[in-house]
């Protein structure tokens, strides 16, 4: 050992030169903060990502709140010109009505309300209510012969099922068309 390095030590021993470079070690410690910095940037990118999605289904969900309390105003205004005689319907109050209802069903649509359809369909538990079933010989079996109430999908999503009756075959009657053979002994 040299005299300047037993200097150098304060124990007089030589100091100890790890085997890496200080250079390797500057490089290593590097990647690491930019591997840190990188993950920390896609995560504060997903952080936004995942913000936006949620804003965006929030104004979804509010909107979907809306539009599902403005189905009765709906259906009113249908049940008002469903029941106004062919006068009324000339008339002033007939046409504005009509109007109105025109206006409140592309102004929804727009924003994404959709008609389920229903009439001549065959049933499916996903979009109809079955409140009555019907039997029918000339309908297939579980069509939709009359709609109650329609159904609405708003945005892709179901908001309210459309009220169906349902057909079904008659059922045989038990003593129509059945042979009695009598035995007399």
């Amino acid at each position: 050992m040299s005299q300047e390095e037993k200097q150098a030590s304060p124990t007089g021993e030589a100091p100890e030169n790890s085997t890496a470079d200080p250079v390797a070690e500057l490089t290593a410690e590097r990647d690491e903060l930019k591997d840190r910095l990188l993950r920390l940037m896609a995560e504060t990118d997903n952080f936004k990502k995942r913000t936006e999605r949620d804003k965006a289904e929030f104004l979804r969900r509010a909107n979907e709140s809306i539009v599902k309390d403005m189905l009765p105003v709906l259906d009113n205004l249908e049940r008002a010109l469903a029941h106004a005689s062919e006068a009324d319907l000339q008339g002033p109050l007939g046409q504005g009505v009509s109007l109105v209802l025109q206006e409140l069903a592309k102004t929804l649509e727009r924003h994404g309300l959709e008609p389920v359809a229903a009439l001549g369909q065959p049933f499916n538990p996903e979009l109809h209510e079955a409140m009555l079933q019907q039997e029918d010989l000339e309908a297939e079996e579980n069509t939709v012969l009359n709609e109650l109430a329609k159904g609405y999908v708003f945005q892709g999503r179901l908001l309210r099922p459309a009220m169906v009756v349902v057909s079904k075959r008659p059922a045989p009657a038990e003593d129509e068309g059945a042979e009695v053979k009598i035995k007399i002994s």
